[in-house]
């Protein structure tokens, strides 16, 4: 039978993002997929990371730049970028932007490996 989550829970993080966790650890307790929709303001950025995920993220409004090993790309909305588990990522939002995340297993501060 199909399971109805009848809405997010509010992920509490530092400083202004906003996070809403519809499937995951926190809101479902699933283990094995994570789906948030994420608003951070112009500005916003965060360490580095390596995670032992695949974080795929759909941007539905502004704009993300997401820095690699290679370099840095933007991705706007309308696109999407994979993430691969064990990649180093660096994500920010200079004017701000709207995005939903999967992450495959599901997210984990345990797992994300942020730089110090």
């Amino acid at each position: 039978m199909p399971k109805l989550i009848d809405s997010p829970k509010r992920i509490p993080v530092p400083g202004n993002k906003l996070i809403d966790e519809y499937v995951g650890r926190v809101n479902s307790g699933d283990a094995h997929i994570s789906i948030a929709h994420m608003r951070s303001p112009a500005g916003w950025s965060e360490p580095g990371q390596q995670p032992e995920f695949d974080e795929f993220t759909v941007v539905l409004k502004g704009a993300m730049t997401v820095e690699h090993k290679g370099g840095a790309m933007e991705v706007r909305a309308g696109q999407a970028v994979l993430a691969q588990k064990g990649e180093w990522v660096r994500y920010s939002t200079p004017q701000g932007a709207e995005y939903v995340a999967i992450c495959l297993p599901a997210f984990s501060p345990d797992t994300v490996h942020r730089d110090a």
